[in-house]
C-alpha cells in the first residue's frame, strides 16, 4: 500500500443551522465514510434550534415562555443545561447577561416579529425581574415565577458548537475545529502537531476581514460586537446586544469582546456579558472571573485601541499569536 493511501485526509462538512452554517474540520483516513458523522452533526445541531429557538413557535423554548408564571413546564435535559448556564453567568456578571430579554429583543426588530412603537416603550418600562430571580429550574422541569420572556440566542450557538464537539468525540475523531458561524471550538492539534488557527474578525460593518489570529487546543471562542446585527434609529446604529438595565440596545459598548473558554457556551455567554458591562467594568469582570477576554474600542478617530485580560491576552500586541495553556 503506498504511503499516500495512509496518510490522513483532510474532511470539511458542513450543512444549514439556526439561520447559519455549522462546520467541522478534521483529518482522518482517507477512506472513512463521513456520511453518517455529517449526518450525526446535522442531528445535534438541529435538536438544539427545535429545543431553543425562539424562531420556532413549537420549540420547547417557547412552550416555557408561552407556560403560565407558577405552572412547571417539562423540558429537555440539554435545554435545562444551557439555562442552567444562562442563569449562572447572570448572577455572577451582575446581571449584565439575561436571558429574559426575549420580550427586549423583539420589541426592538431583533426577532421574528417588527418592531413596534408600543412593544419598544414596554420594552423599556422598570421594574423588570432577571431570569436569574424569575426562573426555577429541577432536574427535568422549569418554572417562571414572574412574567418572562426567555430568549437564548447569546447562548445557543455555542451550545450547538459543543453539541458538534461530543458528536465527533463519539465518532473516534480527537483532533477537529467545529463551529457555528464564528463561534469556534478546537479540539486536540492539527496533524502536524500545531494548534488551530482561529481569526478574530475586525469590527468592520463594511466587509469582512480578520483583525489579529489566535492558535488554539481544546479550547473555544466566541466574539459578540456591534458591527454584524444592528437597527438604526434616527440615523444611528444600535447594536443588537441589550441592555438589561434600559431594557433597549446598548448605546455605548466596546466594538467587540472575544473570550477565550473551556466550553464555546461559556464563551459566548461571557462574550455578551462582557460588552454590556462595556470597557470599563467588562476588564474588572473578567479580571475577577478569571477570563481570557479581548476587548477591541472604536477611538475617535476611528483607530482600535486593544484592552486585553488574562494569560491569553493579557500582554499581547495586534495581529500577535496568541496560543492557549
Amino acid at each position: 500500500m503506498s504511503k499516500m493511501s495512509t496518510e490522513p485526509k483532510r474532511h470539511a462538512l458542513n450543512g444549514a443551522t439556526m439561520g447559519t452554517r455549522w462546520s467541522a474540520l478534521f483529518y482522518a483516513p482517507p477512506n472513512l465514510d463521513t456520511a453518517p458523522i455529517c449526518a450525526a452533526l446535522q442531528t445535534a445541531v438541529e435538536e438544539v434550534d427545535r429545543q431553543m429557538s425562539t424562531w420556532k413557535p413549537d420549540s420547547d423554548l417557547m412552550r416555557v415562555n408561552a407556560a403560565p408564571v407558577s405552572n412547571w413546564v417539562p423540558v429537555p435535559c440539554p435545554l435545562i443545561e444551557v439555562l442552567r448556564l444562562g442563569l449562572q453567568i447572570g448572577r455572577a456578571s451582575g446581571g449584565a447577561f439575561d436571558i429574559g430579554l426575549g420580550d427586549v429583543a423583539t420589541a426592538w426588530g431583533f426577532g421574528p416579529e417588527a418592531a413596534t412603537s408600543d412593544r419598544i416603550r414596554a420594552a423599556m418600562k422598570h421594574g423588570r425581574v432577571p431570569a436569574h430571580d424569575a426562573l426555577e429550574i429541577d432536574k427535568t422541569h422549569i418554572r417562571k415565577s414572574a412574567p418572562l420572556v426567555l430568549d437564548l440566542n447569546g447562548i445557543a450557538k455555542g451550545y450547538g458548537v459543543d453539541r458538534l464537539a461530543d458528536v465527533l468525540g463519539k465518532h473516534g475523531i480527537r483532533d477537529a475545529l467545529v463551529g457555528i458561524d464564528g463561534e469556534m471550538r478546537a479540539i486536540g492539534l492539527r496533524p502536524d502537531g500545531t494548534p488551530w488557527s482561529i481569526a478574530i474578525e475586525a469590527p468592520d460593518p463594511e466587509r469582512r476581514a480578520p483583525y489579529s489570529v489566535l492558535a488554539l487546543e481544546d479550547a473555544a471562542v466566541a466574539t459578540s460586537g456591534d458591527y454584524r446585527h444592528w437597527v438604526e434609529v434616527q440615523g444611528r446604529r444600535l447594536s443588537h446586544t441589550m441592555d438589561p438595565d434600559r431594557g433597549a440596545p446598548l448605546i455605548t459598548s466596546p466594538a467587540s469582546v472575544t473570550v477565550v473558554a473551556p466550553t464555546c457556551a461559556e464563551a459566548d455567554g461571557w462574550a455578551t456579558a462582557l460588552m454590556v458591562l462595556g470597557p470599563d467594568k467588562g476588564p474588572i469582570v473578567a479580571s475577577k472571573r478569571g477570563l481570557d477576554a479581548l476587548f477591541l474600542l472604536r477611538q475617535t478617530d476611528g483607530a482600535i485601541r486593544e484592552v486585553g485580560v488574562g494569560q491569553l491576552f493579557g500582554a499581547r500586541g495586534p495581529m500577535q499569536q496568541a496560543t492557549s495553556a
